[in-house]
């Protein structure tokens, strides 16, 4: 009777120290290691100077490109390197829309422009979108006037691309193909492009 008291007992610690050791699940219990099983995740942006690096003390965690590589499916920006300066908003002028106008074209320029353009230009491109009529941001000019007339599609790229003035940059949003493809569009709003650009466009 003792030695079968004895067993149960052993037994039941066992099962007992087994329980303890197991949280159930994915967790295993008791680790030795814990770093080897939950790796620290690097902050990828902290080794900028307002935010010093308590995770990684051996340097960045983000790394540079490799000098005068591309970044996979950035090709079409590497041909349109400009800085962002009224130089470079100059020299953009001589840019020429490479693709070819179609109903197709046209379309797709315009399915682009109602996501990203209509907020601030509206529409029927009059200035008049939601931000605006909400008094957030001082009307766009219209379409319709002399000075979008005026402006040369590849100015019109550069603002599209880099920013303009109160206008933000969409190079994140739109990769050049779809730049030029609301260009396109634009066009067919405005009109077409009469003429050089004047001291007044260049300088705004």
């Amino acid at each position: 009777m003792r030695l079968k008291l004895t067993y149960s007992l052993l037994v039941g610690s066992a099962i007992a120290l087994l329980s303890s050791c197991s949280a159930g699940g994915e967790a295993t219990g008791y680790e030795y290691a814990p770093n080897m099983y939950h790796s620290f995740a690097y902050e990828s942006m902290s080794q900028e100077a307002d935010k010093p690096n308590t995770i990684n003390p051996y340097g960045m965690n983000m790394r540079e490109p490799v000098k005068n590589t591309i970044a996979r499916g950035q090709i079409d920006f590497a041909k349109y390197g400009f800085e962002v300066s009224n130089a470079s908003y100059e020299a953009s002028a001589s840019l020429k829309n490479p693709i070819a106008s179609s109903p197709t074209v046209i379309a797709e320029g315009q399915t682009l422009y109602n996501i990203n353009c209509t907020p601030c230009h509206g529409e029927k491109g009059l200035g008049d979108g939601s931000i605006v009529a909400a008094g957030k941001f001082p009307p766009p000019p219209s379409y319709e006037s002399d000075r979008i007339k005026g402006t040369p599609d590849g100015q019109m790229f550069y603002s599209i691309r880099y920013g303009k003035n109160l206008m933000g940059a969409y190079g994140t949003s739109l990769n050049p193909e779809q730049i030029w493809k609301v260009i396109h569009y634009i066009r067919t709003v405005s009109g077409p492009y009469k003429g050089a650009a004047t001291a007044s466009i260049a300088s705004n």
